[in-house]
């Protein structure tokens, strides 16, 4: 780390965030990674690859990496900050919104918000999945591999019912045997 942590801007740039992570917290990982690791270097781009990588291969919420991210940062502190940030103003919101819209299901007004979040949350997903890509295509040895792993997956998500599940595993299983 090469600037000294400050737990309550982690925190607040958390609770920034959790507004914005429509689709689910991974969908905000570029802003955490430019947080992170571009503008307070708290992070290495290794580092902040791998904390992902760790905390999505872990059984557990998908939300865990965001607590793995905070730690590599400072410790349970930044942990603590970090998973406080980003659930707070989501999860306050959600119980708010949930509790309003469970009275006004068959409302238009209510079916074209939700029809016009579809494109937008994938936007941030299709982010996130090329921000975590980058380093391995940036990378000459692992460049092939990896373009050929996101094009199959992308194929064999589009073309089988295969579940992602045994995508991740299939990839992980090439990635630990070195083939990429």
């Amino acid at each position: 780390m090469s600037t000294p942590v400050d737990l309550p801007s982690l925190f607040f740039h958390f609770l920034t965030l959790s507004l914005l992570s429509i689709g689910g917290a991974i969908t905000t990982v570029p802003e955490m990674h430019r947080y992170l690791v571009d503008k307070t270097g708290w992070l290495t781009d290794t580092m902040f690859t791998s904390s992902i990588a760790l905390a999505q291969a872990a059984p557990g919420p998908n939300i865990l990496f965001v607590a793995v991210l905070g730690f590599n940062v400072a410790g349970l502190q930044g942990a603590a900050a970090a998973m406080a940030g980003i659930m707070l103003p989501s999860t306050v919101l959600t119980v708010t919104a949930t509790r309003w819209a469970r009275n006004r299901r068959e409302s238009p007004l209510l079916r074209a918000f939700s029809a016009g979040m579809m494109p937008l949350t994938l936007g941030l997903v299709i982010a996130t999945g090329w921000l975590l890509a980058a380093p391995f295509v940036r990378d000459e040895a692992h460049r092939w591999g990896a373009v050929t792993l996101v094009a199959l997956t992308v194929l064999l998500t589009l073309k089988t019912r295969l579940g992602l599940v045994w995508m991740v595993l299939a990839g992980g299983v090439v990635g630990a045997l070195g083939w990429v």
